[in-house]
């Protein structure tokens, strides 16, 4: 399996790993991309100096799908990660290996979809609460830097190192508001859990089961659920596809050939140049998402496709404050498969779209989300450390 694409192999057990859109001055950072193969920083992301700061050791970088917009990595051009002719995710299986945390940056909800698939647990933190600065751009108004760990108590852990204030990330928000999802003082401990009703009727079985057994282990410790009207939450696929493309298809707009990366050789004019470069060396998926995005922003589309969206991310938004004004989070598959195949991707190429309707609330709408027991649970914004109390609940119950 394609796990690290670079190992430090006198690193510590249990030493963190990174997947390859943070940027580090001694490792090579990739996006998952040919266009950024071997590609060398001059200084590292924020998160790296934080994790030395707080005595963590960086122990390598994790291999991942080109920019991270697809299901689980499979349009990485360093190759998939196939586990018993299914389709893994190189930061989990770097858990199961003895990586004590993965830091991932959740683009299009991939690492919650990982955490779901194979039981881990994943903090996708308040947007805003730890520094972006030094990852590589993809969709900026809805990626997260989270934690990938074995169980809530270490995805808190390393979260409380890298979470604060950053003048570098124009994003950032104060000290005194990331320092709310570490001490989680304002919000209750969770009792009471809206349910996405047709969110969750619409995954498989073996999902749907998950959810059971979540709402069947926390209701025995007192937790209510109650089913609520998500059609608004489902909205959230569509705007996030169109916000996510617009946004990627502006920032990979300065991978040309010119300064840095891939460079082709069959070129005469500067138009060729950038031309071939990029259909050389992007992917599918990644071209599509390109095209996607700059169909959205075009005068045509603007107001009517762009626009949209982000009408709708305020919508969603006000929905979710409607329902945190009654319950403490809502409950939500993280993907609507217990599996997925290599087969499952070339039959439906768009698979990675479709799955966006159990992670683009969150995404959308820059609310933390944690994934525990194969399930996703959505608090209010600074909720964070309520969420991950309420996932070490299950974990405790459900041994």
């Amino acid at each position: 399996m394609n796990i690290y694409l670079n190992k430090k192999e006198n690193a510590a057990a249990g030493a963190v790993a990174l997947d390859d859109l943070f940027l580090t001055k001694d490792m090579p950072t990739t996006g998952g991309s040919k266009m950024l193969d071997g590609y060398m920083s001059l200084f590292d992301a924020e998160i790296v100096s934080g994790l030395a700061a707080a005595g963590y050791e960086i122990g390598g970088k994790v291999n991942i799908g080109e920019f991270s917009i697809d299901l689980m990595g499979e349009s990485s051009y360093y190759g998939a990660c196939e586990k018993d002719g299914k389709l893994a995710y190189a930061a989990s299986e770097a858990l199961s290996e003895g990586a004590g945390a993965v830091m991932c940056l959740d683009v299009n909800g991939t690492p919650r979809r990982a955490a779901a698939l194979y039981g881990k647990v994943f903090v996708k933190p308040t947007y805003g609460t730890v520094s972006r600065y030094g990852t590589i751009a993809v969709a900026c108004s809805g990626e997260t830097v989270g934690v990938m760990a074995d169980t809530a108590a270490k995805c808190g852990e390393v979260l409380s190192a890298v979470a604060g204030h950053d003048d570098k990330d124009g994003t950032s928000l104060s000290e005194a508001e990331c320092a709310k999802i570490k001490n989680g003082a304002e919000f209750r401990k969770i009792t009471k859990i809206a349910v996405a009703k047709s969110i969750c009727e619409s995954a498989d079985d073996a999902v749907k089961a998950k959810l059971a057994k979540f709402r069947e282990v926390m209701g025995a410790n007192g937790v209510e659920f109650t089913e609520v009207d998500d059609t608004v939450l489902a909205l959230a696929k569509t705007a996030w596809n169109v916000c996510m493309s617009a946004e990627l298809c502006n920032n990979v707009s300065r991978l040309d050939g010119v300064k840095y990366g891939y460079r082709t050789k069959n070129y005469k004019t500067i138009e060729e140049l950038y031309t071939n470069s990029r259909t050389e060396a992007f992917g599918d998926l990644l071209k599509t998402a390109i095209l996607f995005g700059s169909d959205a922003l075009s005068t045509e589309n603007y107001m009517k496709v762009y626009d949209k969206s982000l009408r709708i991310r305020r919508v969603v938004s006000e929905r979710l404050q409607e329902i945190f004004a009654d319950f403490d989070a809502v409950l939500m598959p993280a993907c609507g498969k217990d599996s997925y195949t290599m087969a499952d991707v070339k039959a439906d190429k768009y698979m990675a779209f479709k799955e966006a309707l159990y992670t683009a609330p969150a995404s959308l709408t820059g609310m933390p989300a944690v994934v525990v027991g194969g399930v996703q649970l959505i608090g209010a914004a600074f909720s964070d450390q309520a969420l991950l109390d309420a996932a070490a609940a299950f974990e405790k119950e459900a041994k």
